[in-house]
């Protein structure tokens, strides 16, 4: 049923809310709107700090905020609640796409896999060795994963600005990419980024884990237990050293994969069901409400498809819109604020942290990926994708060099000192910008050569 058919139906009243409210669902429900926002908290963070009140933006963002019953609290700055609270909702969600690209996507299998995994270990490889090579022997070493991880959000929201100018294996291409470079950033955040371990915590954060697995050997389908054991771990990977965003990750990886109907199970059911809409010639009635059959009906329906579902998938659908226009958008509204007052330009542009970082990613990710990339066509065990040639890999290689919100992340683990995390941003976003609008550029041109005339 179309816009025009829909709004027949309604009143003048109905008809004005549907015309306001249906251009926003359509833009939240575009998986490029969430670029825009980001972008725009970039903004908005950098004009704040900037601005002459700007020391509210970091007072702000360090208050102190308390959550605790009884003897057992947490204190943390609001910054840090973000980062390593909401994140972990972000790498809950990363997680889950993992399972899902492994399970049953483009890291289904070897051969569909090691295409985007051989790029996305060029993508991260190089860029640390670029950053290696200009901070070699320095105290800022520490930084090399900051230029390793590639922005799923923004790579993906800039490839949707060409649209149909570029062949849609190159856009799974560019996910699979993307999924597997963050498999590769969650391994080094937990093995290189983690300071001490406490054994007592790490303990309790196993036996969680035997309990979350046990839910889903058990077949739990439903998504509270796994929530309130996923908290609890939250609590005691906080506790134990790790980043506490492992979190998502692990409970993401115990989620059932599973619905409790299968596919045949779910035609019968519903096609039973649908069999009661047996309706007279002039028809059944706008409303459902007028047909007691046809209600239960339709809640029958309902809860068939609510067991034909995946929790996987459930979950993925309802915490996605979340991540990617709150979560994801206050987390650049957080971080991404950096005061230009003060600093010394040429002594940030020839700093070894904001060349390794800005060139790692311009540089690093698209010689990793398309070099990567290369050598796995050449071996035999891959190919290119269908429709894609080799500027293609490289103008998505550079969309790989758009490292913000993960590397943002990443930088906030490397640095301890505001000096030097604010180099970092101006190397993360001089570097991601001027991937992004390289591979933008690269790709508009090399389709325009390759499209026939009209």
């Amino acid at each position: 049923m179309n816009t025009e058919s829909v709004s027949n139906y309604l009143t003048k009243p109905e008809q004005l809310t549907y015309q306001v409210i249906r251009p926003f669902q359509r833009f939240f429900r575009n998986e490029a709107s969430s670029t825009i926002l980001l972008m725009g908290a970039t903004v908005i963070a950098l004009v704040w700090a900037n601005a002459p009140f700007g020391a509210s933006y970091h007072h702000l963002w360090e208050t102190d905020l308390v959550i605790g019953v009884g003897d057992f609290a947490v204190s943390h700055s609001l910054r840090e609640w973000i980062d390593e609270g909401l994140m972990s909702i972000f790498f809950f969600i990363v997680g889950l796409e993992i399972k899902r690209e492994v399970l049953v996507g483009e890291l289904a299998t070897l051969k569909k896999a090691f295409f985007p995994v051989a790029a996305a270990v060029g993508g991260m490889l190089v860029p640390a060795a670029v950053y290696y090579f200009f901070n070699r022997g320095l105290p800022t070493t520490h930084g090399w994963g900051i230029p390793m991880a590639t922005d799923i959000a923004f790579a993906l929201g800039a490839i949707f600005v060409l649209r149909n100018r570029v062949p849609l294996s190159l856009r799974i291409f560019l996910s699979a990419f993307a999924i597997a470079d963050d498999i590769g950033a969650v391994l080094v955040i937990a093995i290189f980024y983690t300071q001490e371990i406490v054994a007592h915590y790490f303990v309790i954060s196993l036996i969680l884990v035997l309990c979350i697995a046990a839910a889903n050997f058990f077949g739990v389908r439903e998504t509270l237990p796994y929530g309130l054991l996923g908290i609890l771990l939250w609590f005691a990977i906080l506790g134990s050293g790790l980043h506490a965003t492992v979190a998502g990750i692990v409970v993401a990886a115990f989620i059932p994969a599973k619905g409790l109907y299968n596919t045949d199970q779910f035609l019968q059911k519903t096609q039973s069901y649908l069999s009661e809409f047996q309706c007279p010639p002039d028809g059944c009635g706008f409303s459902v409400m007028q047909n007691e059959r046809h209600r239960n009906a339709i809640l029958s329906i309902e809860l068939a498809c609510h067991n034909a579902e995946t929790p996987l998938q459930r979950l993925e659908h309802a915490l996605h819109p979340w991540v990617a226009f709150a979560v994801i958008p206050l987390f650049a509204l957080v971080n991404a604020g950096l005061t230009f007052g003060g600093m010394n330009l040429v002594e940030v542009f020839t700093s070894p942290v904001t060349l390794g970082i800005t060139l790692g990613l311009f540089l690093g990710k698209p010689i990793g990926v398309t070099l990567f990339a290369y050598l796995a066509v050449m071996s035999g065990m891959a190919s290119l994708p269908s429709g894609a040639k080799w500027p293609h890999i490289l103008g998505a290689g550079f969309l790989g060099g758009i490292g913000f919100t993960m590397s943002l992340f990443i930088s906030g683990l490397s640095f301890d000192t505001h000096e030097m995390q604010d180099y970092a941003k101006i190397g993360i976003i001089l570097g991601s910008l001027i991937s992004g609008l390289v591979g933008l550029i690269l790709l508009y041109a090399f389709s325009n050569q390759n499209r026939s005339p009209d």
